[in-house]
C-alpha cells in the first residue's frame, strides 16, 4: 500500500495547519495540532458491500436525490427498551435503531460492566448483540459475564481490533447492535497509523456512523478520557454520533453517576445513579435518599439543597468547614462547586451580610461526587458556610433553594414545585428560598422567604 499523505489539523476546531505548530492559529489552544493521515479513497470504497444497504431515493451513480422536505416520509420514533431502569432513563426512554451513542469514563469505573449488562439485557430481549472488545479477550469477557447476576452466555462476543473485521462480522450475524470497546484500540486498513492516534479515531467513527445509518445497527462506543476530563482524540468524535454519555465517580466510592451531555433522541443533562457491588452495577430508582443517608442532623456546617438534573430533582447535601488558618493565606478548597462561585460567595457574605471568612480556611463539598453547576444551589452553600461559621446547625427539616446576586439579594429559582415535592417525600418541611418566587402549595411544606442574605444570617444565627 502507498504512504498516505499526512496533514496537520487542530483536534479542537479541526483548522488545518501547513506543518506542525505548537499552538492552532485558529483557536488558539495549545498542544492540539496532531499529524492526520489522509484517508485514500481506494480503501474506503469497499466499506459499502459489508452493510446491508436501507431503502431510499438514490439518483443516478448510486448518490442520493434531493428531496423537499415536505415530501420526505416521516415514521415515529422507535426505541428499544434495555431493560436497566436508569440507562434507559438516561438515554430518553432507550437506545433508537440506527443511532451512535458515545460513553466516556475513567478506567475502571465501570463501562466495560455497564455495557455488558446492557448487551445481555438486548439480548434477552431477542436483539442480536455483538460486543467487539480490543481491550479484552473473549476468555476475560467471560470471566467477566460470570461475576455479573445478568446471564450473558448468548452474546455473541469478538477479541477484534480491525474495524473492517468488525463490521463483516456484524453484518454477517446480522447484529441488531454493535458494541467497541474501545474506539481508541480499534483501526482501519485505510490509515497506515498506529491505533488511538487522531485520523484513525476520527475514519473509524466515521464509518461506524456510516454503518449504522445504513443498516439501521444500534453503535455503542466507548471512548477513554484525558487528564480534563474530556473524550480522548478530535473533538469531531463528540459531533459525528449522537449521543454522548459520561460515566463519572470515584473508584473507591460505590456509587455511579451516568450523565447525558448531548442527546439528538431526547433530553440532555439527565442524571441516572448506579451501585458497584460484586455481581455488577445496580440502579439506584431513589438516588436523593441515597445521598442524604450519612447526613447528620446534629453537626453544624451541614445545609440541604435539591438540583434539577434534567427533569429529575434530586436532594443532596452541602458540606462547609470554616476554620482558623494556621497559615499566611488562608486556603479555599472546594470539591463539586466551581472555585470561583465559592470565591464569589464569601466575598458577598462579606460585604452584604458584614460576616468576615478574611482569617478562615474554608474547604466545602458536595456529597456522593455531585457536582453544583446550577446557581439554585447557592443558597445552600452560604447556609452552610453561615452554619459553620457559628457553629450552630441549620434546621433540620429545611432545604436551602435560590440563587444570590452580588447585591446579596437572593433570586427564585425554576423547577421549584418539583423540588418542593421531592423534598416532602423525604420528609422535609420548610424551603427557605427567595419570597419573589412562586408560591409553594405543596402539603405540609412551608415557604420561608428571604429577600437579601442578611435575613439569612439572622435566621442561622438566632
Amino acid at each position: 500500500m502507498a504512504r498516505a499523505r499526512s496533514v496537520y489539523r487542530c483536534t479542537e476546531c479541526g483548522h488545518d495547519h501547513p506543518k506542525w505548530a505548537g499552538r492552532c492559529e485558529a483557536c488558539g489552544e495549545w498542544n492540539t495540532v496532531a499529524e492526520e493521515p489522509v484517508v485514500l479513497r481506494a480503501a474506503t470504497a469497499g466499506l459499502r458491500g459489508a452493510t446491508r444497504a436501507r431503502g431510499g431515493a438514490r439518483a443516478h451513480g448510486g448518490e442520493a436525490a434531493p428531496a423537499r422536505l415536505r415530501d420526505v416520509a416521516t415514521h415515529p420514533l422507535e426505541r428499544w427498551r434495555i431493560g436497566i431502569p436508569e440507562l434507559d432513563f438516561v438515554l430518553g426512554g432507550g437506545i433508537v435503531p440506527g443511532s451512535m451513542t458515545l460513553i466516556g469514563g475513567e478506567p475502571g469505573i465501570g463501562k466495560s460492566t455497564l455495557l455488558l449488562q446492557a448487551a445481555a439485557r438486548l439480548q434477552r430481549a431477542g436483539r442480536a448483540v455483538l460486543y467487539a472488545s480490543g481491550e479484552e479477550s473473549p476468555d476475560q469477557l467471560r470471566l467477566r459475564a460470570d461475576r455479573l447476576e445478568e446471564d450473558a452466555g448468548a452474546v455473541h462476543v469478538l477479541g477484534e481490533t480491525r474495524l473492517e473485521a468488525i463490521l463483516d462480522a456484524a453484518a454477517a450475524l446480522p447484529a441488531d447492535a454493535v458494541v467497541i470497546d474501545s474506539i481508541q484500540t480499534v483501526y482501519t486498513d485505510a490509515l497506515e497509523s498506529a491505533p488511538g492516534n487522531v485520523g484513525q479515531v476520527r475514519e473509524c467513527s466515521g464509518r461506524l456512523m456510516r454503518f449504522a445509518k445504513e443498516t439501521g445497527t444500534a453503535v455503542v462506543v466507548v471512548g477513554h478520557v484525558t487528564k480534563g476530563g474530556g473524550i480522548a482524540g478530535p473533538k469531531t468524535l463528540e459531533h459525528i454520533v449522537d449521543t454522548v454519555l459520561y460515566f463519572e465517580g470515584e473508584a473507591t466510592l460505590d456509587h455511579r453517576l451516568l450523565r447525558a451531555t448531548k442527546n439528538r433522541f431526547g433530553s440532555v443533562d439527565e442524571l441516572g445513579v448506579f451501585s458497584m457491588t460484586e455481581h455488577g452495577l445496580i440502579a439506584v430508582p431513589n438516588p436523593s435518599a441515597i445521598f442524604l443517608a450519612a447526613r447528620s442532623d446534629t453537626i453544624a456546617g451541614s445545609a440541604v439543597t435539591a438540583l434539577m438534573e434534567g427533569t429529575r430533582p434530586v436532594l443532596v447535601e452541602v458540606q462547609a468547614l470554616a476554620a482558623k488558618s494556621g497559615y499566611g493565606t488562608p486556603q479555599r478548597v472546594a470539591t463539586g462547586l466551581d472555585p470561583k462561585r465559592l470565591a464569589v460567595l464569601l466575598a458577598v457574605l462579606e460585604r452584604r451580610a458584614e460576616t468576615s471568612f478574611a482569617d478562615l480556611d474554608v474547604f466545602v463539598q458536595v456529597s456522593a461526587g455531585v457536582r453544583l453547576s446550577e446557581p439554585g444551589a447557592d443558597l445552600a452553600v452560604a447556609a452552610a458556610l453561615l452554619s459553620s461559621l457559628y457553629n450552630r446547625p441549620a434546621p433540620r427539616d429545611g432545604i436551602f433553594v435560590g440563587e444570590i446576586g452580588l447585591g446579596g439579594e437572593i433570586r427564585p429559582t425554576g423547577g421549584l414545585d418539583r423540588r418542593v415535592n421531592e423534598a416532602a417525600r423525604l420528609g422535609f418541611h420548610r424551603v427557605f428560598g427567595s419570597s419573589r418566587g412562586a408560591r409553594v402549595q405543596v402539603p405540609g411544606i412551608s415557604l420561608v422567604g428571604l429577600e437579601h442574605v442578611d435575613q439569612l444570617v439572622r435566621a442561622l444565627a438566632a
